[in-house]
Protein backbone atom coordinates (compact mmCIF):
# COMPACT_ATOMS: atom_id res chain seq x y z
CA UNK A 1 0.00 0.00 0.00
CA UNK A 2 3.00 2.51 1.15
CA UNK A 3 4.35 1.45 -2.48
CA UNK A 4 1.47 2.50 -4.40
CA UNK A 5 1.06 5.63 -2.61
CA UNK A 6 4.44 6.85 -2.70
CA UNK A 7 4.57 5.77 -7.26
CA UNK A 8 1.55 7.83 -7.24
CA UNK A 9 2.76 10.83 -5.84
CA UNK A 10 6.03 10.61 -7.82
CA UNK A 11 3.61 10.49 -10.97
CA UNK A 12 1.23 12.98 -10.00
CA UNK A 13 4.67 15.62 -8.84
CA UNK A 14 6.01 14.59 -12.30
CA UNK A 15 2.76 15.67 -14.02
CA UNK A 16 2.83 18.92 -12.09
CA UNK A 17 6.24 19.98 -12.79
CA UNK A 18 6.10 19.34 -16.78
CA UNK A 19 2.54 21.17 -17.04
CA UNK A 20 4.17 23.82 -15.21
CA UNK A 21 7.02 23.78 -18.04
CA UNK A 22 4.26 23.73 -20.56
CA UNK A 23 2.25 26.39 -19.41
CA UNK A 24 5.43 28.66 -18.33
CA UNK A 25 6.76 28.28 -22.00
CA UNK A 26 3.31 28.69 -23.94
CA UNK A 27 2.35 31.91 -22.53
CA UNK A 28 3.35 34.25 -25.21
CA UNK A 29 3.07 32.86 -28.57
CA UNK A 30 5.37 34.90 -30.30
CA UNK A 31 7.16 33.55 -33.73
CA UNK A 32 10.84 35.34 -33.11
CA UNK A 33 11.26 34.14 -37.13
CA UNK A 34 8.34 33.98 -39.35
CA UNK A 35 7.91 32.27 -42.43
CA UNK A 36 7.93 34.46 -45.58
CA UNK A 37 4.07 33.91 -47.11
CA UNK A 38 2.51 32.64 -43.68
CA UNK A 39 -0.09 32.25 -42.81
CA UNK A 40 -0.67 28.78 -44.61
CA UNK A 41 -4.12 28.10 -44.79
CA UNK A 42 -5.17 24.16 -43.30
CA UNK A 43 -8.73 22.76 -43.42
CA UNK A 44 -9.05 23.57 -39.83
CA UNK A 45 -7.55 27.21 -40.44
CA UNK A 46 -4.92 29.29 -40.98
CA UNK A 47 -1.15 28.26 -38.98
CA UNK A 48 2.36 30.09 -38.92
CA UNK A 49 5.81 28.48 -38.09
CA UNK A 50 9.19 30.21 -37.49
CA UNK A 51 12.28 30.24 -40.26
CA UNK A 52 14.88 28.25 -38.71
CA UNK A 53 18.41 29.26 -39.14
CA UNK A 54 19.18 26.81 -41.65
CA UNK A 55 16.05 28.09 -43.35
CA UNK A 56 13.93 25.39 -43.16
CA UNK A 57 9.77 26.23 -42.61
CA UNK A 58 9.30 24.83 -39.42
CA UNK A 59 5.48 24.11 -38.14
CA UNK A 60 5.50 22.51 -34.35
CA UNK A 61 2.40 21.72 -32.50
CA UNK A 62 0.19 21.49 -35.32
CA UNK A 63 -3.19 19.87 -34.02
CA UNK A 64 -4.36 16.87 -36.28
CA UNK A 65 -7.42 16.23 -34.58
CA UNK A 66 -9.85 16.84 -31.70
CA UNK A 67 -8.42 16.82 -28.06
CA UNK A 68 -8.56 13.31 -26.83
CA UNK A 69 -9.92 14.29 -23.34
CA UNK A 70 -12.84 13.65 -21.20
CA UNK A 71 -15.59 11.50 -23.16
CA UNK A 72 -13.27 11.25 -26.13
CA UNK A 73 -10.68 9.35 -23.47
CA UNK A 74 -10.84 5.76 -25.43
CA UNK A 75 -12.61 6.82 -28.44
CA UNK A 76 -11.14 6.94 -32.18
CA UNK A 77 -9.90 10.62 -33.08
CA UNK A 78 -11.91 13.42 -34.00
CA UNK A 79 -11.76 16.38 -36.22
CA UNK A 80 -10.46 19.52 -34.74
CA UNK A 81 -12.76 22.59 -35.04
CA UNK A 82 -11.73 25.05 -37.00
CA UNK A 83 -10.85 28.59 -35.59
CA UNK A 84 -10.67 32.11 -36.46
CA UNK A 85 -7.35 33.85 -36.59
CA UNK A 86 -3.97 32.26 -36.94
CA UNK A 87 -2.70 29.49 -35.21
CA UNK A 88 0.60 30.21 -34.32
CA UNK A 89 2.61 27.05 -34.73
CA UNK A 90 6.18 27.57 -33.13
CA UNK A 91 6.51 25.70 -30.30
CA UNK A 92 6.25 22.09 -29.57
CA UNK A 93 2.94 20.47 -27.93
CA UNK A 94 3.09 18.48 -25.19
CA UNK A 95 3.89 14.35 -25.52
CA UNK A 96 1.16 11.73 -24.99
CA UNK A 97 1.01 11.50 -21.13
CA UNK A 98 2.83 8.56 -19.92
CA UNK A 99 5.40 7.84 -17.66
CA UNK A 100 8.31 9.39 -17.41
CA UNK A 101 11.77 8.68 -17.14
CA UNK A 102 15.44 9.71 -15.57
CA UNK A 103 17.63 12.08 -16.90
CA UNK A 104 20.84 10.45 -16.84
CA UNK A 105 20.17 7.49 -19.54
CA UNK A 106 21.23 7.18 -23.06
CA UNK A 107 18.17 8.83 -24.76
CA UNK A 108 17.63 11.90 -22.56
CA UNK A 109 17.69 15.11 -24.38
CA UNK A 110 15.82 17.44 -22.09
CA UNK A 111 12.19 17.18 -20.52
CA UNK A 112 8.92 17.51 -22.21
CA UNK A 113 5.72 18.75 -21.31
CA UNK A 114 3.09 15.82 -20.74
CA UNK A 115 -1.07 15.69 -21.82
CA UNK A 116 -3.57 13.78 -22.95
CA UNK A 117 -4.51 16.99 -25.44
CA UNK A 118 -1.65 15.36 -27.46
CA UNK A 119 -2.60 14.95 -31.22
CA UNK A 120 -0.49 17.33 -32.75
CA UNK A 121 2.17 17.12 -35.78
CA UNK A 122 5.44 18.74 -36.47
CA UNK A 123 6.19 19.98 -39.77
CA UNK A 124 9.98 20.72 -41.52
CA UNK A 125 9.40 21.75 -44.62
CA UNK A 126 12.32 22.62 -47.30
CA UNK A 127 13.77 26.37 -47.39
CA UNK A 128 12.55 26.71 -50.95
CA UNK A 129 10.96 24.48 -53.91
CA UNK A 130 10.94 25.40 -57.62
CA UNK A 131 7.59 26.14 -59.01
CA UNK A 132 4.96 23.64 -59.36
CA UNK A 133 7.78 21.19 -57.30
CA UNK A 134 6.18 18.70 -54.33
CA UNK A 135 8.43 17.10 -52.58
CA UNK A 136 8.34 13.94 -50.94
CA UNK A 137 7.04 13.19 -47.29
CA UNK A 138 8.12 11.30 -44.93
CA UNK A 139 5.59 10.39 -41.40
CA UNK A 140 7.89 9.21 -38.69
CA UNK A 141 6.59 7.18 -35.96
CA UNK A 142 8.12 6.97 -32.41
CA UNK A 143 9.10 3.70 -30.96
CA UNK A 144 9.20 3.40 -27.31
CA UNK A 145 7.07 -0.06 -26.83
CA UNK A 146 3.77 1.76 -27.19
CA UNK A 147 3.79 2.91 -23.42
CA UNK A 148 6.42 5.79 -23.99
CA UNK A 149 7.38 8.12 -27.07
CA UNK A 150 7.38 11.44 -27.76
CA UNK A 151 7.22 13.31 -31.52
CA UNK A 152 9.50 16.49 -30.25
CA UNK A 153 12.01 14.21 -29.28
CA UNK A 154 15.42 16.24 -30.50
CA UNK A 155 16.56 12.64 -31.98
CA UNK A 156 13.67 12.19 -33.91
CA UNK A 157 14.04 15.99 -35.51
CA UNK A 158 13.59 16.75 -39.21
CA UNK A 159 15.64 19.08 -40.22
CA UNK A 160 18.31 17.73 -42.15
CA UNK A 161 16.42 16.20 -44.11
CA UNK A 162 14.27 18.83 -44.85
CA UNK A 163 17.28 20.26 -46.08
CA UNK A 164 17.98 17.64 -48.39
CA UNK A 165 14.27 18.31 -50.50
CA UNK A 166 12.27 16.21 -47.78
CA UNK A 167 9.24 17.33 -45.62
CA UNK A 168 9.22 15.43 -42.60
CA UNK A 169 6.70 15.45 -40.33
CA UNK A 170 6.35 13.55 -36.66
CA UNK A 171 2.72 12.64 -34.79
CA UNK A 172 1.92 12.09 -31.35
CA UNK A 173 -0.25 8.75 -30.70
CA UNK A 174 -1.88 8.04 -27.65
CA UNK A 175 0.18 5.28 -25.69
CA UNK A 176 -0.06 2.93 -22.75
CA UNK A 177 -3.77 2.24 -21.24
CA UNK A 178 -4.52 5.73 -22.95
CA UNK A 179 -3.74 4.44 -26.33
CA UNK A 180 -4.50 0.52 -25.93
CA UNK A 181 -7.47 -0.12 -23.55
CA UNK A 182 -9.51 -2.33 -24.42
CA UNK A 183 -12.84 -2.84 -22.53
CA UNK A 184 -16.10 -4.35 -22.88
CA UNK A 185 -18.14 -1.44 -22.79
CA UNK A 186 -15.81 0.64 -25.23
CA UNK A 187 -16.37 -2.31 -27.78
CA UNK A 188 -20.36 -2.68 -27.10
CA UNK A 189 -20.75 1.45 -27.33
CA UNK A 190 -18.38 1.10 -30.28
CA UNK A 191 -19.76 1.66 -34.35
CA UNK A 192 -17.80 -1.35 -35.56
CA UNK A 193 -17.90 -3.26 -32.19
CA UNK A 194 -14.11 -2.69 -31.57
CA UNK A 195 -12.00 -1.25 -28.58
CA UNK A 196 -8.21 -0.65 -28.09
CA UNK A 197 -5.90 -0.05 -31.08
CA UNK A 198 -7.00 4.55 -30.16
CA UNK A 199 -3.02 4.78 -30.64
CA UNK A 200 -2.87 3.04 -34.43
CA UNK A 201 -6.61 4.92 -35.01
CA UNK A 202 -4.22 8.23 -34.23
CA UNK A 203 -1.54 7.32 -36.61
CA UNK A 204 -4.58 6.94 -39.34
CA UNK A 205 -5.68 9.95 -38.26
CA UNK A 206 -2.55 11.57 -38.88
CA UNK A 207 -2.11 10.23 -42.28
CA UNK A 208 -5.52 11.33 -43.30
CA UNK A 209 -4.75 14.76 -42.18
CA UNK A 210 -1.29 14.72 -44.72
CA UNK A 211 -4.13 13.70 -47.63
CA UNK A 212 -5.74 16.90 -47.13
CA UNK A 213 -3.30 19.39 -46.18
CA UNK A 214 0.42 18.71 -46.89
CA UNK A 215 0.84 20.50 -50.78
CA UNK A 216 0.00 23.76 -48.19
CA UNK A 217 3.57 23.12 -47.10
CA UNK A 218 4.92 21.48 -50.56
CA UNK A 219 4.57 17.92 -49.72
CA UNK A 220 3.40 15.85 -52.33
CA UNK A 221 0.64 13.88 -50.90
CA UNK A 222 1.21 10.45 -53.48
CA UNK A 223 4.43 10.25 -52.33
CA UNK A 224 4.53 9.23 -48.40
CA UNK A 225 6.38 7.24 -46.39
CA UNK A 226 5.46 6.22 -43.08
CA UNK A 227 9.05 5.66 -41.35
CA UNK A 228 9.29 4.28 -37.43
CA UNK A 229 11.73 2.41 -35.46
CA UNK A 230 11.26 -0.54 -32.77
CA UNK A 231 7.52 0.16 -32.35
CA UNK A 232 6.95 3.01 -34.76
CA UNK A 233 8.50 -0.26 -37.07
CA UNK A 234 5.82 -2.78 -35.55
CA UNK A 235 3.25 0.39 -36.12
CA UNK A 236 4.30 0.92 -39.47
CA UNK A 237 3.81 -2.89 -40.09
CA UNK A 238 0.61 -2.81 -38.81
CA UNK A 239 -0.44 0.26 -40.91
CA UNK A 240 1.04 -2.28 -44.10
CA UNK A 241 -2.07 -4.84 -42.90
CA UNK A 242 -4.90 -2.59 -41.97
CA UNK A 243 -7.07 -1.92 -44.77
CA UNK A 244 -7.89 1.49 -42.83
CA UNK A 245 -4.64 2.66 -44.05
CA UNK A 246 -5.33 1.78 -47.70
CA UNK A 247 -4.08 4.72 -49.77
CA UNK A 248 -3.02 6.83 -46.81
CA UNK A 249 0.96 5.93 -48.01
CA UNK A 250 3.34 4.65 -50.51
CA UNK A 251 6.15 3.58 -48.84
CA UNK A 252 7.57 2.10 -45.87
CA UNK A 253 10.94 2.70 -43.82
CA UNK A 254 10.90 -0.08 -40.81
CA UNK A 255 13.53 -0.42 -38.27
CA UNK A 256 13.63 -3.06 -35.83
CA UNK A 257 10.29 -4.39 -35.84
CA UNK A 258 7.21 -6.27 -37.39
CA UNK A 259 4.70 -8.89 -37.18
CA UNK A 260 5.03 -11.85 -38.66
CA UNK A 261 7.89 -14.01 -37.02
CA UNK A 262 6.33 -17.13 -34.83
CA UNK A 263 4.60 -16.20 -31.85
CA UNK A 264 3.61 -12.57 -33.08
CA UNK A 265 0.41 -12.62 -33.85
CA UNK A 266 -1.78 -9.75 -31.77
CA UNK A 267 -4.03 -10.99 -28.76
CA UNK A 268 -7.81 -11.11 -29.25
CA UNK A 269 -9.99 -8.68 -28.53
CA UNK A 270 -11.65 -10.66 -25.79
CA UNK A 271 -8.15 -10.78 -24.28
CA UNK A 272 -7.31 -6.97 -24.62
CA UNK A 273 -10.65 -6.90 -22.85
CA UNK A 274 -9.65 -8.33 -19.83
CA UNK A 275 -6.29 -5.70 -19.03
CA UNK A 276 -8.99 -2.83 -19.78
CA UNK A 277 -11.07 -4.92 -16.52
CA UNK A 278 -7.93 -5.56 -14.75
CA UNK A 279 -7.35 -1.57 -14.46
CA UNK A 280 -11.04 -0.75 -13.53
CA UNK A 281 -10.01 -3.43 -10.54
CA UNK A 282 -6.98 -1.54 -9.91
CA UNK A 283 -8.67 1.76 -9.98
CA UNK A 284 -11.67 0.30 -7.74
CA UNK A 285 -14.26 2.05 -9.96
CA UNK A 286 -17.46 0.39 -11.54
CA UNK A 287 -17.30 1.47 -14.86
CA UNK A 288 -16.07 2.83 -18.33
CA UNK A 289 -17.64 5.91 -17.00
CA UNK A 290 -16.43 6.46 -13.80
CA UNK A 291 -12.96 5.19 -15.58
CA UNK A 292 -13.18 8.03 -17.74
CA UNK A 293 -13.27 10.29 -14.73
CA UNK A 294 -10.13 8.79 -12.95
CA UNK A 295 -7.12 11.63 -13.13
CA UNK A 296 -4.93 10.81 -15.22
CA UNK A 297 -1.92 10.39 -12.90
CA UNK A 298 -3.92 7.59 -10.85
CA UNK A 299 -4.06 5.85 -14.27
CA UNK A 300 -0.26 6.51 -15.35
CA UNK A 301 0.39 4.56 -11.57
CA UNK A 302 -1.44 1.81 -12.03
CA UNK A 303 0.10 1.02 -15.27
CA UNK A 304 3.54 1.47 -13.37
CA UNK A 305 2.60 -0.97 -11.34
CA UNK A 306 1.46 -3.83 -13.93
CA UNK A 307 4.62 -3.04 -15.68
CA UNK A 308 6.93 -3.48 -12.40
CA UNK A 309 5.65 -6.88 -11.79
CA UNK A 310 3.04 -6.10 -8.98
CA UNK A 311 -0.03 -8.41 -8.34
CA UNK A 312 -1.44 -7.84 -11.61
CA UNK A 313 2.23 -7.95 -13.45
CA UNK A 314 0.85 -9.71 -16.21
CA UNK A 315 -1.27 -6.84 -17.53
CA UNK A 316 -0.44 -5.11 -21.07
CA UNK A 317 -1.85 -2.35 -23.06
CA UNK A 318 -1.22 -3.34 -26.84
CA UNK A 319 -2.87 -3.67 -29.51
CA UNK A 320 -5.27 -6.47 -30.61
CA UNK A 321 -7.54 -8.25 -33.19
CA UNK A 322 -10.57 -6.20 -33.43
CA UNK A 323 -13.21 -5.71 -36.06
CA UNK A 324 -12.02 -2.40 -37.06
CA UNK A 325 -8.51 -1.53 -37.76
CA UNK A 326 -7.30 -5.08 -37.69
CA UNK A 327 -9.97 -7.65 -38.18
CA UNK A 328 -7.69 -10.54 -39.30
CA UNK A 329 -4.01 -11.37 -38.28
CA UNK A 330 -1.27 -9.66 -40.11
CA UNK A 331 -0.27 -13.33 -41.39
CA UNK A 332 -3.62 -14.06 -42.86
CA UNK A 333 -3.72 -10.97 -44.63
CA UNK A 334 -0.16 -10.97 -45.57
CA UNK A 335 -0.88 -14.83 -46.87
CA UNK A 336 -3.64 -13.94 -49.06
CA UNK A 337 -1.67 -10.89 -50.70
CA UNK A 338 -4.23 -7.99 -48.68
CA UNK A 339 -1.57 -5.95 -47.07
CA UNK A 340 -0.73 -2.62 -48.31
CA UNK A 341 1.26 -3.22 -51.29
CA UNK A 342 4.34 -0.67 -51.16
CA UNK A 343 7.99 -0.68 -51.05
CA UNK A 344 9.73 -1.47 -48.05
CA UNK A 345 13.21 -0.45 -46.81
CA UNK A 346 13.63 -2.50 -43.31
CA UNK A 347 16.30 -3.21 -41.38
CA UNK A 348 17.82 -4.05 -38.31
CA UNK A 349 20.76 -3.08 -35.70
CA UNK A 350 23.41 -5.62 -35.24
CA UNK A 351 23.50 -6.17 -31.11
CA UNK A 352 20.18 -5.32 -30.57
CA UNK A 353 19.33 -8.68 -29.67
CA UNK A 354 20.58 -10.34 -26.61
CA UNK A 355 19.89 -13.31 -24.42
CA UNK A 356 22.16 -16.20 -22.31
CA UNK A 357 23.90 -17.38 -25.90
CA UNK A 358 24.70 -14.08 -25.90
CA UNK A 359 25.90 -13.65 -22.19
CA UNK A 360 27.80 -16.81 -22.13
CA UNK A 361 31.15 -16.94 -22.29
CA UNK A 362 32.56 -20.84 -21.87
CA UNK A 363 31.48 -23.51 -23.62
CA UNK A 364 29.28 -25.20 -21.22
CA UNK A 365 27.30 -22.35 -20.75
CA UNK A 366 26.74 -21.78 -24.56
CA UNK A 367 25.44 -25.59 -24.41
CA UNK A 368 22.81 -25.05 -21.59
CA UNK A 369 21.11 -21.65 -22.74
CA UNK A 370 21.00 -23.81 -26.13
CA UNK A 371 19.25 -27.09 -24.40
CA UNK A 372 17.14 -24.24 -22.41
CA UNK A 373 15.95 -22.47 -25.25
CA UNK A 374 15.47 -25.10 -27.77
CA UNK A 375 14.69 -27.97 -26.33
CA UNK A 376 14.75 -31.39 -28.46
CA UNK A 377 16.44 -29.05 -31.35
CA UNK A 378 19.57 -27.94 -29.28
CA UNK A 379 21.42 -30.60 -31.34
CA UNK A 380 19.95 -28.88 -34.47
CA UNK A 381 20.87 -25.79 -33.33
CA UNK A 382 24.51 -26.65 -32.19
CA UNK A 383 24.84 -28.44 -35.36
CA UNK A 384 24.12 -24.53 -37.07
CA UNK A 385 26.17 -22.69 -34.78
CA UNK A 386 29.54 -25.14 -33.36
CA UNK A 387 31.41 -23.59 -30.87
CA UNK A 388 34.42 -25.75 -30.61
CA UNK A 389 36.02 -24.05 -27.62
CA UNK A 390 35.83 -21.33 -25.09
CA UNK A 391 37.27 -18.78 -27.36
CA UNK A 392 34.46 -18.99 -29.78
CA UNK A 393 31.51 -18.92 -27.92
CA UNK A 394 30.92 -14.84 -27.47
CA UNK A 395 31.41 -14.96 -31.11
CA UNK A 396 29.17 -17.50 -32.00
CA UNK A 397 26.66 -16.52 -29.57
CA UNK A 398 26.33 -12.95 -30.75
CA UNK A 399 25.86 -14.20 -34.58
CA UNK A 400 23.00 -16.84 -33.35
CA UNK A 401 21.46 -14.27 -31.22
CA UNK A 402 21.06 -11.90 -33.98
CA UNK A 403 19.91 -14.03 -36.46
CA UNK A 404 17.06 -15.31 -34.08
CA UNK A 405 16.21 -12.01 -32.69
CA UNK A 406 15.45 -8.95 -34.90
CA UNK A 407 17.27 -10.83 -37.87
CA UNK A 408 14.41 -12.65 -37.66
CA UNK A 409 11.91 -10.38 -37.83
CA UNK A 410 13.39 -8.33 -40.28
CA UNK A 411 13.22 -11.39 -42.61
CA UNK A 412 10.39 -12.78 -42.18
CA UNK A 413 8.32 -9.64 -42.87
CA UNK A 414 10.32 -9.23 -45.97
CA UNK A 415 9.46 -13.04 -47.02
CA UNK A 416 5.68 -12.13 -45.80
CA UNK A 417 6.04 -9.14 -48.56
CA UNK A 418 7.64 -10.68 -51.35
CA UNK A 419 5.64 -14.02 -51.41
CA UNK A 420 2.28 -12.34 -52.45
CA UNK A 421 3.32 -8.83 -53.45
CA UNK A 422 4.46 -6.82 -56.29
CA UNK A 423 6.40 -3.77 -54.48
CA UNK A 424 10.33 -4.34 -53.98
CA UNK A 425 11.41 -5.14 -50.71
CA UNK A 426 15.14 -3.61 -49.67
CA UNK A 427 17.19 -4.68 -46.49
CA UNK A 428 19.72 -3.47 -44.46
CA UNK A 429 21.72 -4.34 -41.29
CA UNK A 430 23.21 -1.81 -39.49
CA UNK A 431 26.75 -2.37 -37.48
CA UNK A 432 28.36 1.18 -36.83
CA UNK A 433 29.39 1.19 -33.02
CA UNK A 434 28.86 5.23 -31.96
CA UNK A 435 31.67 6.85 -30.93
CA UNK A 436 31.67 7.72 -27.40
CA UNK A 437 33.01 11.07 -25.43
CA UNK A 438 36.41 9.29 -23.39
CA UNK A 439 35.21 8.32 -19.58
CA UNK A 440 31.50 9.16 -20.58
CA UNK A 441 29.10 7.35 -18.01
CA UNK A 442 25.19 6.19 -19.01
CA UNK A 443 23.19 4.75 -16.87
CA UNK A 444 20.99 2.43 -19.31
CA UNK A 445 24.36 1.73 -21.79
CA UNK A 446 27.60 0.18 -21.17
CA UNK A 447 29.60 2.28 -24.25
CA UNK A 448 32.43 -0.59 -24.55
CA UNK A 449 29.76 -3.63 -25.14
CA UNK A 450 26.87 -1.50 -26.35
CA UNK A 451 27.97 -2.02 -30.08
CA UNK A 452 25.23 -1.43 -32.88
CA UNK A 453 22.65 -1.54 -29.89
CA UNK A 454 18.54 -0.88 -30.62
CA UNK A 455 18.22 2.54 -31.95
CA UNK A 456 21.46 3.27 -32.86
CA UNK A 457 21.15 3.74 -36.60
CA UNK A 458 18.38 6.45 -35.94
CA UNK A 459 20.47 9.48 -35.69
CA UNK A 460 22.55 8.33 -39.60
CA UNK A 461 19.21 7.88 -41.23
CA UNK A 462 17.46 11.70 -39.36
CA UNK A 463 20.91 13.55 -39.08
CA UNK A 464 20.13 14.11 -35.88
CA UNK A 465 23.83 13.09 -34.29
CA UNK A 466 24.43 16.70 -32.55
CA UNK A 467 21.49 16.66 -30.28
CA UNK A 468 23.34 13.36 -28.33
CA UNK A 469 25.50 16.27 -27.03
CA UNK A 470 22.52 19.14 -26.39
CA UNK A 471 22.23 18.23 -22.27
CA UNK A 472 25.99 16.48 -22.13
CA UNK A 473 28.82 15.62 -23.72
CA UNK A 474 27.95 11.80 -24.27
CA UNK A 475 28.98 11.38 -28.35
CA UNK A 476 33.03 12.52 -30.18
CA UNK A 477 31.31 11.73 -33.49
CA UNK A 478 34.55 11.08 -36.31
CA UNK A 479 34.46 12.16 -39.67
CA UNK A 480 33.64 8.21 -40.28
CA UNK A 481 30.37 8.89 -37.96
CA UNK A 482 29.47 12.32 -40.60
CA UNK A 483 30.18 10.74 -43.77
CA UNK A 484 28.09 7.75 -43.13
CA UNK A 485 25.04 9.32 -41.84
CA UNK A 486 25.44 11.48 -44.97
CA UNK A 487 25.08 8.55 -47.38
CA UNK A 488 22.56 7.03 -45.05
CA UNK A 489 20.03 9.93 -45.28
CA UNK A 490 20.65 10.44 -48.86
CA UNK A 491 19.84 6.85 -49.23
CA UNK A 492 16.73 7.18 -46.74
CA UNK A 493 15.71 10.44 -49.58
CA UNK A 494 16.19 8.20 -52.14
CA UNK A 495 13.40 5.97 -51.47
CA UNK A 496 11.07 8.77 -50.45
CA UNK A 497 11.34 10.21 -53.53
CA UNK A 498 11.56 6.89 -55.59
CA UNK A 499 10.91 4.03 -53.77
CA UNK A 500 14.69 2.59 -54.67
CA UNK A 501 16.69 3.54 -52.07
CA UNK A 502 20.44 3.60 -54.15
CA UNK A 503 21.75 6.12 -54.50
CA UNK A 504 25.47 7.50 -56.84
CA UNK A 505 27.29 6.38 -53.83
CA UNK A 506 25.74 3.38 -52.23
CA UNK A 507 23.95 0.67 -54.35
CA UNK A 508 21.10 -1.42 -52.49
CA UNK A 509 20.36 -4.86 -53.72
CA UNK A 510 16.84 -5.92 -53.69
CA UNK A 511 15.52 -8.24 -51.11
CA UNK A 512 14.16 -11.92 -53.18
CA UNK A 513 13.55 -15.54 -52.00
CA UNK A 514 16.29 -16.70 -53.94
CA UNK A 515 18.98 -14.60 -53.34
CA UNK A 516 18.64 -13.06 -49.73
CA UNK A 517 20.72 -10.12 -49.84
CA UNK A 518 21.04 -7.02 -47.52
CA UNK A 519 23.08 -3.87 -47.52
CA UNK A 520 25.50 -3.44 -44.35
CA UNK A 521 25.98 -0.27 -42.96
CA UNK A 522 28.82 -0.61 -40.92
CA UNK A 523 32.77 0.34 -40.54
CA UNK A 524 32.43 -0.43 -44.26
CA UNK A 525 29.20 -0.57 -46.38
CA UNK A 526 28.93 -3.82 -48.26
CA UNK A 527 26.35 -6.53 -49.38
CA UNK A 528 25.62 -9.38 -47.43
CA UNK A 529 23.28 -12.46 -47.67
CA UNK A 530 21.46 -14.37 -44.59
CA UNK A 531 22.56 -17.53 -44.19
CA UNK A 532 19.06 -19.27 -45.14
CA UNK A 533 19.52 -22.74 -43.23
CA UNK A 534 20.33 -20.81 -40.05
CA UNK A 535 17.34 -18.30 -40.82
CA UNK A 536 15.03 -21.14 -42.25
CA UNK A 537 15.37 -22.94 -38.35
CA UNK A 538 14.67 -19.67 -36.65
CA UNK A 539 11.15 -19.56 -38.66
CA UNK A 540 10.19 -22.60 -36.54
CA UNK A 541 11.16 -21.25 -33.04
CA UNK A 542 10.58 -18.46 -30.70
CA UNK A 543 14.06 -17.88 -28.57
CA UNK A 544 12.99 -16.12 -25.50
CA UNK A 545 14.57 -13.00 -24.92
CA UNK A 546 15.84 -12.46 -28.05
CA UNK A 547 14.07 -8.97 -29.51
CA UNK A 548 15.76 -6.29 -29.44
CA UNK A 549 17.25 -7.07 -25.95
CA UNK A 550 20.83 -7.14 -26.77
CA UNK A 551 23.27 -4.45 -24.83
CA UNK A 552 20.62 -2.08 -22.35
CA UNK A 553 17.92 -0.75 -24.74
CA UNK A 554 17.39 2.39 -24.21
CA UNK A 555 13.80 3.46 -22.14
CA UNK A 556 13.19 6.22 -24.90
CA UNK A 557 14.10 4.03 -28.31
Amino acid sequence: MQKSLSLRAAVFRALLATTALWMSSGQAQIVENPIPGDPVAIDSGNVSGKLLPSGVRAYFGVPFAAPPTGERRWAEPQPRETWKGVYNADRFAPECIQILRPHNINHYFGEEATSEDCLYLNIWAPASLSQGEKAPVILWLYGGGLSIGSASMPNYGGEGLAQKGVVYVTAGYRVGAFGFMAHPELTATSPHRASGNYGHLDQIAALQWIQRNIEHFGGDPNRVTVMGQSAGASSAFSLQASGLAKGLFHRIVGMSGGGLRAGSDPISQSEAEQSGLELQRALKVSSLADLRNVPADRILAAQAEFQLGGTAGTVRFRPNIDAHFMPRTPREIFASGEQNDVPLLIGFSRDESGNELRTARTLDEFNTAAKKYFGDKADQFLKLYPVRSDADVSTVGATAVRDGGMATSIRSWALGQVARGKAATYVYMYSHPHSYEPGVAIADLNPATAGAYHTSEVPFFLLTQDVYNRIRRTRAWTDYDRALANKMSDVLVAFAKTGTPSTSEVKVPRFTVRTQEFIEFGDEIDTRRFDVSRMEFFSTVNMPGAVGAGAPRTPRD
